[in-house]
């Protein structure tokens, strides 16, 4: 008599584990990939108060505070203390983006695309952080500082783009506007993304150094600098209000035009805090008004151009329909 070889059975890895025992609701899906953008927006202000308050160095290298502690010291004060802190919302960030992880990978059925914008969030946070302590050993050269920042807003857009995903379903996009109002929506994306990019510029070779030591600025002249990010502002700005009417003139949905509404709101706010901190020497609360400002404009943009597409849901797969005399259903009768 033959012995029955044994059963090899498939590991599970810990989310499929996950998986099979929890399926979250759309709602907790909606809210867990919001909680990503909302926790990256704060790590976008709290590093910019991390600058604003000369705390840039509080810890003088990484990933320990000093050589010979992980945190921070009383030797290293407050600004050791902002510094540290900062570091240490990266955890909670990073556990926000594992809940939307965990949550795309829960759903019923898989979203694979959702799982990979998830993991493509995880992998931008682990590279952040080691830009971080880049530009902690380099001293806050401002380059790297710029580096640190627009891999920051990379995060926010790819939290956004999940964000919106996961309201929608799998199937192909659609338009939901004319092709000519689309291609104008996503110019208007790029010339933002370049207004952002510039304001790294004018950060740059500004007076907040993120050090109260002698650091190094851009080789810009502050003023120019300051004129060119300007000069992408107002594009922007005109490119929003042509939006706004163009959306109107083709009878575009009401959600589209109340999205247009929003970033001509924001825009309105973000424009009159960068003529007044400009005006004002730069003010450290409205440099960091300013950056909060940023970040709901970058999202303001990017949900006004998705919204101008749809993924319709994948309807569920219509039941066989069955014969009389079929065994199964004389089992159920």
């Amino acid at each position: 008599m033959h012995k029955r070889p044994p059963t090899i059975r498939a590991v599970l890895t810990p989310l499929a584990f996950i998986a099979r025992r929890w399926t979250p609701s759309p709602r907790t899906l909606r809210r867990a990939t919001l909680a990503a953008v909302l926790m990256t927006v704060v790590i976008i202000v709290t590093g910019g108060a991390v600058r604003l308050t000369g705390s840039g160095l509080g810890c003088d290298t990484w990933p320990k505070c000093t050589d010979d502690s992980l945190f921070a010291t009383p030797e290293q004060g407050l600004h050791g203390a902002i510094e540290f802190g900062n570091r240490l919302l990266t955890y909670v960030l990073s556990a926000a983006v594992g809940w939307a992880i965990v949550a795309a990978r829960s759903t019923k059925p898989w979203r694979r695309g959702l799982s990979r914008l998830g993991w493509l969030q995880f992998w931008i946070v682990m590279s952040n952080a080691v830009i971080g302590g880049i530009t902690v050993w380099t001293g806050l050269n401002p380059w790297t500082v710029a580096g640190h920042f627009v891999a920051a807003n990379a995060l926010l857009t790819v939290t956004t783009i999940t964000w919106v995903r996961a309201g929608e379903g799998d199937a192909a996009a659609r338009p939901r506007v004319p092709g000519p109002v689309r291609k104008l929506g996503w110019a208007l994306v790029v010339v933002s993304g370049l207004l952002i990019v510039a304001g790294t510029g004018v950060t740059g070779s500004g007076k907040h150094a993120g050090d109260s030591s002698d650091v190094p600025r851009m080789p810009f002249d502050y003023a120019s600098a300051a004129q060119v990010h300007a000069l992408f502002a107002w594009v922007v700005c005109v490119l929003a209000v042509a939006l706004f009417f163009v959306l109107r003139v083709v009878d575009a949905p009401d959600d589209i035009r109340a999205r247009t509404r929003d970033l001509l709101l924001v825009l309105l706010a973000q424009g009159g805090l960068g003529y007044l901190q400009y005006f004002t020497g730069v003010p450290e609360i409205l440099v960091g008004a300013h950056m909060l400002g940023s970040s709901l404009l970058w999202i303001a943009v990017l949900r006004l151009a998705l919204s101008m597409r749809e993924r319709p849901h994948t309807p569920a797969p219509a039941p066989v329909p069955t014969q009389a005399g079929d065994p199964a259903v004389a089992a159920s009768a």
